[in-house]
């Protein structure tokens, strides 16, 4: 019936078929390409730092307060955490394919604030870090040092002010981790000799340098107002946060009778070095860092590629001398040789069937019939694709063939 109505109105079926084709034309251009179907659910992950903790406290004082408040959200499948002897939590928590991440995200921070009051105090300072994660790994770039005169400290640091923010911005870039992250921080290297011998505990050494380490608003002068008028307005403003280790040094944690006081350097030696050095990278023996690339759900991996290729290609040229990149783990490589291989297997098949038909009825005329029909059924493949949703990937890909 459906052949019938083609075959007896062939106008009918040339409009049809171009129509076809040139939305197919135009979804090849804009569907998204990737390894894989997007099967993987989305993720929210929380993260939590409580210093010095081990695993068994972090699982009590902050896994059981969040998981309770965040269990059950919205669209949520299923959540796994991770508590880590060094302090560290992270919770994932797993969404129904198809919601949107933003609300996830905005969903699961409503409940995590719910449970920030039950924390303790040194996590709450630190704070809780809530955002939408990726399981679709792009890229790993290795940012390292080409004739090892810059260490992993420096490397991480320009990494997380210069690279990082500018990878986020990139379209279809759903996130930039750093892998080995090592922040600036002042170490405090308690010399537990001294502390006892003059009474004194570690906490008493970090609440003065909470307390003194800190930035004080206080005020102006010749503000209104006045007993009598002013002519000039001034801000006043105190050093601030402290940024050597002579000033850490000078925090007074006592002041005795005798009028001497007692001094952080006293009872600690201090350096300028890493917030955490658990994690070591390296590449053929020189300092690096990983940056892993997530890719955003519906995005075009390959376009995306190229365009956070093209982004640190840019970047390199403001590279301090002795820094480079290399990109070590490329998923898009593997696409590329696919899709390859998949546009030379439909060329065979093409041939093959022109040329079969050709051998079997002996007539060009019905030969043109094949000619005209595959391509137009190809290409009108990825209009389906695009309107149900679909991604050209290695499955799809395949199923054309």
């Amino acid at each position: 019936m459906i052949s019938k109505l083609f075959v007896d109105r062939p106008r009918f079926a040339i409009v049809i078929a171009i129509l076809t084709t040139i939305a197919g034309l135009i979804s090849l251009l804009r569907i998204p390409v990737a390894q894989f179907p997007d099967i993987v659910p989305p993720q929210v992950q929380v993260t939590a730092n409580f210093p010095g903790a081990s695993a068994e406290v972090v699982e009590a004082t902050i896994a059981q307060p969040l998981e309770s408040q965040i269990n059950g959200v919205d669209g949520m499948i299923y959540m796994q955490s991770t508590s880590g002897n060094d302090g560290s939590y992270s919770l994932n928590v797993s969404f129904r394919v198809g919601t949107d991440p933003d609300q996830n995200t905005t969903n699961v921070n409503n409940r995590a604030q719910l449970a920030l009051a039950q924390l303790p105090q040194e996590v709450q300072r630190l704070g809780l870090t809530v955002r939408k994660k990726s399981s679709a790994m792009l890229q790993v770039i290795t940012i390292r040092s080409t004739d090892g005169s810059l260490d992993t400290l420096f490397l991480s640091n320009y990494v997380t002010i210069n690279v990082l923010d500018a990878l986020r911005r990139v379209p279809g870039v759903g996130d930039a981790q750093m892998f080995g992250t090592r922040d600036y921080a002042m170490r405090v290297w308690f010399q537990t000799d001294r502390l006892t011998a003059l009474g004194l505990t570690p906490a008493d050494v970090i609440g003065a340098i909470q307390k003194q380490n800190q930035v004080a608003p206080l005020g102006r002068v010749g503000a209104q107002p006045m007993s009598q008028d002013s002519s000039y307005q001034l801000n006043i403003t105190t050093t601030g946060r402290l940024a050597n280790t002579d000033e850490f040094g000078a925090i007074i944690i006592r002041a005795n009778p005798d009028g001497s006081v007692l001094r952080v350097r006293d009872v600690a030696r201090l350096e300028l070095g890493a917030w955490n050095q658990d994690v070591e990278t390296r590449l053929n023996g020189s300092a690096a860092l990983l940056v892993q690339i997530f890719l955003s759900p519906g995005a075009n991996a390959v376009g995306v590629a190229d365009s956070v290729g093209a982004t640190m290609r840019q970047l390199a040229t403001r590279f301090p001398a002795g820094m480079g990149y290399e990109v070590t783990y490329d998923t898009t490589t593997f696409v590329k040789l696919t899709i390859h291989e998949v546009i030379k297997t439909l060329l065979e098949a093409f041939v093959l069937v022109v040329i079969v038909v050709f051998l079997f009825l002996g007539s060009i005329r019905a030969t043109i019939i094949p000619l005209i029909a595959v391509p137009v059924s190809l290409i009108s493949t990825f209009a389906v694709l695009s309107a149900m949703g679909y991604s050209a990937n290695t499955v799809s890909l395949l199923a054309m063939v």
